[in-house]
C-alpha cells in the first residue's frame, strides 16, 4: 500500500518515466580525431572546401545533371521511400492522438427478468444509453514517451529516404561516367587497332614481295585478333551502364538515353575536390542521422516500459439513460459522472522490470550501432580519398608508360622499314603500346569511378531543406 501511494504521489508530481535522450559522452562521434581533417586528405587531390548537396554539378555537365534530376524524380527506390516516409509520418500522428480526447457510445437493451429465475418473465424491457468521454492525464508519461519514440522512428525512415537520394545520385553518375569510360577504352582499343592493322598490311605486302615471311604475317594477324577481341566486351560494359542509367530513371532499359551512348570523353573536374572535413561529414550523412535517431527511439521505449509500472490516470465524464423502456427519456432515468479516473493493473513487478532492461539492453546495442556507422563512414572516406588519390598516381605513371612506348614504337617501325631491325622487336614494341594505351584508359576508367565513390562517401546528393521531417516538435 505504501508503495502504491508512492507511486501515485510521484505521478502527481509529474514524473516521466525513463531517460531523456542525450548524445551519450562516450559515444564515438564525440572523438576529436573524427571531427578534424581526414587523414587521407593531405593531397593535392583535395581541399578542404565544403562538399556542396549536388556534388555532380561540379563535372559542370549538362547530361549530367539532367540524368541526376531525372533520377531523383522518378527512381522507383526514392517513390517508396517517399512512401514510407508518409507512412511513417502516419505512426507519428497516431501516437499523438493517444492524448487527445476519447469517446465511446455505448447503447443496449434486454428482458427484465425478477432475480428469482424461476419466476415468469415480466414482459418488461430495459434500455441503457450512454455517450462517454475521457482525457488521458499520461501522469507517467507512457505516452510522451511513445510519441518520442515514433517521432524519433519517422526521423530515422527520413534519413533513410536521403540515404536513397545519395544512392541514386552517386548511380546515375557513376553509370553515365562507366558509359564515357567504355567509350574511351574502346577509343584506345582502336588506335591500337589502327596501327596493328597498319603493320598487319606491311607484312602481308613483304611477304608478297619475298621480304618477308608467312610467320611474321600470321603473328601480326594473331595481334590484330587480339585487341579486336576486347571491344566487345567493353561494348557490352557500355551497354550495362545505358540500362542501369534507364532504369535508375524508371524507364525500361530498351528506353536508355541514346544520346549517352556516343559520350566521347570521360568528364573532368575543374579542380581539388572539395571534401570538408569529419564534422560535416558527420553531420551530413544520412546513415549517420538514422542510426542516431534509432538510438533516440531506443531510449525513449525504456520509458515507455517504465511507464508499466505506474496507474494510468485520465479525467473522464459520461452522460446516459438508464432504466425500463417504457420510460424511454424520461428525466429519472438520466445519468451523469465527471471525475478523475485510474486504472492500475498491478503487474507483474518481476515482468515489468525484464521489459525494462530488454529495453536498455536495445538501446545498448542501439549505442553501439550508432558507434560503428560512425566508424564505418570515417572509413569509407579514408579508403575513397586514399584509392582516388593513388589512382591519380597511377594514371600520371601510365600515361608516362604510354608516351615511352609510344616513342619506342616510332623507333621500331622507322629501323624496320629501313632493314636496320627485325619485325619481332616492331611487335614487341606494339604490343608493349597496345598493353599501356589499354592499362592508361583502363586506368582512367577507375579515377573516374573513384571519384563517384568518394562523393557517396561522403554522402553528398540531399540538402537540409529537402529533408522532411515529421510532424511535431523533436
Amino acid at each position: 500500500m505504501k508503495r502504491a501511494v508512492l507511486a501515485v504521489a510521484a505521478l502527481l508530481a509529474g514524473c516521466v518515466a525513463g531517460p531523456d535522450y542525450v548524445r551519450p559522452d562516450r559515444a564515438a562521434i564525440n572523438a576529436p580525431s573524427a571531427q578534424g581533417k581526414f587523414d587521407a586528405s593531405h593531397d593535392a587531390a583535395f581541399t578542404d572546401a565544403p562538399l556542396p548537396d549536388r556534388w555532380w554539378r561540379l563535372y559542370r555537365d549538362p547530361v549530367l545533371d539532367g540524368l541526376v534530376t531525372e533520377a531523383l524524380a522518378a527512381n522507383t527506390d526514392l517513390r517508396a521511400a517517399d512512401a514510407n516516409l508518409r507512412a511513417a509520418t502516419a505512426v507519428v500522428l497516431q501516437a499523438e492522438a493517444g492524448r487527445t480526447v476519447q469517446t465511446t457510445v455505448d447503447a443496449s437493451t434486454g428482458p427484465v427478468r425478477p432475480y428469482a429465475t424461476s419466476l415468469p418473465w415480466t414482459g418488461e424491457f430495459s434500455y441503457s444509453a450512454a455517450l462517454n468521454a475521457s482525457l488521458p492525464l499520461d501522469l507517467s508519461g507512457r505516452i510522451r514517451r511513445a510519441i518520442e519514440a515514433s517521432r524519433a522512428d519517422a526521423a530515422v525512415v527520413a534519413a533513410v529516404r536521403d540515404e536513397v537520394r545519395v544512392t541514386v545520385a552517386a548511380a546515375t553518375t557513376r553509370a553515365y561516367l562507366a558509359a564515357c569510360a567504355a567509350n574511351l577504352r574502346i577509343a584506345a582499343a582502336d588506335r591500337v587497332l589502327g596501327v596493328e592493322r597498319q603493320t598487319y598490311e606491311a607484312t602481308r605486302r613483304l611477304e608478297r614481295g619475298g621480304r618477308g615471311t608467312a610467320f611474321d604475317t600470321t603473328r601480326a594477324r594473331a595481334a590484330v585478333e587480339q585487341s579486336e577481341a576486347l571491344v566487345p566486351t567493353l561494348a557490352a560494359q557500355r551497354q550495362t551502364a545505358l540500362y542501369q542509367l534507364a532504369t535508375l530513371a524508371g524507364h525500361p532499359p530498351a528506353d536508355y538515353p541514346r544520346a549517352v551512348a556516343n559520350c566521347a570523353a570521360l568528364p573532368a573536374l575543374a579542380g581539388p575536390l572539395p571534401v570538408g572535413d569529419g564534422a560535416a561529414l558527420l553531420r551530413r550523412r544520412p546513415d549517420i542521422r538514422a542510426a542516431e535517431r534509432r538510438l533516440a527511439a531506443a531510449t525513449a521505449r525504456i520509458g515507455v516500459a517504465t511507464a508499466s509500472l505506474y496507474p494510468q490516470v485520465s479525467f473522464g465524464g459520461s452522460i446516459g439513460y438508464t432504466g425500463p423502456l417504457s420510460a424511454l427519456g424520461e428525466r429519472n432515468d438520466f445519468n451523469f459522472s465527471l471525475g478523475p479516473l485510474m486504472s492500475w493493473s498491478f503487474p507483474n513487478r518481476r515482468i515489468v522490470r525484464a521489459q525494462i532492461a530488454q529495453a536498455g539492453a536495445n538501446a545498448d546495442a542501439a549505442l553501439a550501432a550508432f558507434d560503428g556507422t560512425v566508424l564505418g563512414a570515417l572509413r569509407d572516406v579514408e579508403t575513397a580519398l586514399s584509392a582516388y588519390a593513388r589512382g591519380r598516381d597511377q594514371v600520371a605513371a601510365l600515361a608516362r608508360a604510354r608516351d615511352s612506348a609510344a616513342t619506342a614504337t616510332a623507333q621500331a617501325e622507322k629501323l624496320f622499314r629501313f632493314g636496320r631491325g627485325d619485325f619481332l622487336n616492331l611487335l614487341s614494341a606494339q604490343a608493349t603500346l597496345a598493353n599501356a594505351e589499354v592499362s592508361l584508359a583502363a586506368a582512367q576508367a577507375a579515377v573516374a569511378d573513384e571519384q563517384a565513390q568518394l562523393f557517396l562517401a561522403l554522402g553528398g546528393g540531399w540538402g537540409a531543406n529537402e529533408a522532411a521531417p515529421p510532424p511535431g516538435k523533436p
